[in-house]
């Protein structure tokens, strides 16, 4: 599955989220029981600088933050051409 991403490709990673004021770029918004938080997605925009052997994928955020996933994580996905733009 790793051989999907190469290293410089953007891709899109959907992060869950819950706080009690989602952002403009929150989707899924779903109040929590008692109305206090809120669980929702948001997209977050990210490099591919690493393959590793083993399937992992090392990413780096805008910010320079590097984290590490699973090629098979169904949240990531390839960033279109109009989100590459973006």
């Amino acid at each position: 599955m790793s051989k999907r991403f190469q290293v410089g490709d953007r891709v899109v990673f959907t992060r869950d989220k819950h706080t009690t004021k989602p952002g403009p770029r929150a989707k899924n918004v779903i109040a929590t029981p008692h109305g206090e938080m809120y669980e929702y997605q948001v997209d977050k925009y990210w490099l591919v600088v690493a393959v590793q052997p083993d399937g992992q994928l090392i990413f780096k955020t805008r910010r320079g933050k590097q984290h590490a996933f699973s090629a098979s994580d169904p949240r990531l996905r390839k960033a279109s051409l109009w989100e590459r733009l973006f």
